[in-house]
């Protein structure tokens, strides 16, 4: 799944940058290599040098941008007993919410191609929503034991349901629709008791 002879650091992310910039001003139909690489100010005919097409770039693209928000998870459980629980899940919930543009998550959806080699890598373990949900369940593993949730939590469905809930909302959203950020942040007051809003709410304790 990575790209071939990529020589420039800062090449991926150049070129990814460019996509979504190239999506969120023209949509879907406007995406091509040719767009890209425009967009990235490269030249013509770079993208297909390092990727097998563009079903293979929107794969890499999507996959990028899910490790990028696993990494912010894997520093999750080091948050224990710092803000409160809620704080601490709305902010790694939302920044896998917005890791896709709902234009890329559409995109990908509808790229056949793109989302059997995202499923593929995302099997074989590319860093992604199993990542998420295991971080965030060491988390809540850890304010458990510091009091800060009751005994009988069961931290692991609790992630589960967050991390669910909010690939729906990133894999459904379109402009007009519901705030997705405002039903993140009251399922993480369901989830864990904490006031509606809880980013300034009390620490959960039992």
């Amino acid at each position: 799944m990575s790209p071939r002879g990529v020589a420039i650091p800062d090449l991926r992310e150049r070129l990814f940058d460019a996509a979504e910039q190239v999506l969120a001003r023209e949509g879907p139909a406007a995406l091509t290599s040719r767009a890209i690489t425009g967009e990235a100010g490269c030249a013509k005919g770079l993208l297909h040098a390092h990727f097998d097409g563009l079903d293979e770039f929107v794969a890499e693209l999507v996959l990028d941008r899910f490790a990028r928000t696993a990494r912010q998870a894997g520093g999750l459980p080091a948050r224990a007993g710092q803000a409160t629980v809620a704080d601490n899940l709305v902010t790694v919930a939302l920044a896998l919410l917005n890791s896709l543009d709902p234009a890329v998550a559409g995109l990908a959806m509808t790229r056949p191609a793109a989302s059997l080699r995202i499923r593929r890598a995302l099997e074989a373990g590319a860093p992604g929503f199993t990542a998420i949900q295991n971080a965030i369940t060491t988390y809540l593993d850890a304010e458990r034991r510091l009091g800060r949730l009751p005994d009988g939590t069961d931290t692991a469905s609790v992630a589960l349901a967050l991390v669910g809930t909010v690939h729906h909302l990133l894999m459904t959203s379109w402009a007009g629709g519901p705030d997705p950020r405002a039903q993140t942040e009251r399922l993480v007051a369901l989830l864990v008791g904490a006031t509606p809003g809880g980013s300034s709410a009390s620490p959960v304790t039992r």
